[in-house]
């Protein structure tokens, strides 16, 4: 019995430790944006908020076009996002009711290219944004990505668990087109898939680096992760405000997740399983 009693005590302390760990540098993040540079290099490091942090915000704003960067940065997620809510959800549901040729094949082809390491897609995209003339443009960041195959592989199996066919057949036979059976009937079943792929999809966006490092030039068009590795140097890297910085790119998405982690975890199961 004493064992019994010890083994959920163990299993939480192992979780408490892990938790531990991971907010770690969050917290240490946070704390540093608050202090001076030589404060951050002191030994021992500290270890609560400090007085500093308007100062570090000052130096930010004042090496960064910072709120050009921030605005950048949400305008291409908020596509992003967008884009692939309206994609994913197209393309799940084609592959999840309709039945055409060669379906298999292509579904199996998207699901393929999950396996592909992201370093091999770098070259071919600089090249195609080049040949378009999307170089320094937004929209060279939210269109190449669009259409996700974990996207519409959530799509996919979310409509075939929880939207019947013959609810869709019986829109048909009251005469709806089919583009009327998805804006009306399929999108409003599609919600909470629809709500955890935003989620993950803003999130991916929000912290993306290497795509703006591809095709970004001018430091005004920068996202916030290029902008704030642009702060770093081998000689006068202001530990402070590239700390500040990351704190304030931080604070959303931290508040995104704990208002919708229920959302995520629930949209990420219904469709698990038909």
């Amino acid at each position: 019995m004493k064992t019994e009693r010890l083994a959920p005590l163990a299993a939480y302390a192992v979780v408490a430790v892990g938790m531990l760990i991971m907010l770690a540098p969050f917290y240490f993040m946070f704390v540093f944006a608050t202090q001076s540079r030589t404060e951050i290099f002191s030994l021992p490091p500290p270890l609560f908020f400090g007085t500093d942090f308007l100062n570090n915000f000052e130096i930010l704003t004042r090496r960064l076009p910072f709120w050009r960067n921030l605005g950048w940065s949400l305008y291409v997620a908020l596509a992003s996002t967008f884009l692939t809510l309206l994609f994913c959800s197209m393309g799940g549901y084609a592959f999840a009711m309709y039945e055409f040729r060669f379906k298999n094949a292509l579904f199996g082809l998207v699901m393929g290219t999950m396996l592909l390491p992201s370093f091999m897609n770098m070259i071919p995209t600089f090249m195609i944004m080049d040949m378009l003339g999307w170089i320094d443009q937004p929209r060279a960041l939210y269109i190449p990505g669009a259409a996700s195959a974990f996207g519409i592989f959530l799509m996919r199996q979310f409509v075939a668990s929880a939207i019947p066919r013959e609810l869709i057949e019986a829109a048909r036979m009251d005469g709806c087109s089919e583009l009327g059976i998805y804006w009306r009937i399929v999108l409003p079943l599609l919600k909470p898939a629809l709500g955890t792929l935003g989620l993950i999809a803003f999130i991916a966006s929000w912290n993306n680096f290497i795509g703006p490092l591809i095709v970004m030039r001018s430091p005004d068009m920068y996202t916030l992760p290029l902008a704030l590795r642009s702060l770093q140097s081998p000689v006068d890297t202001e530990w402070g405000a590239l700390m500040a910085g990351s704190a304030i790119a931080t604070l959303p998405l931290i508040i995104l997740f704990a208002l919708s982690s229920r959302q995520l975890i629930s949209g990420l199961t219904v469709g698990a399983v038909k």
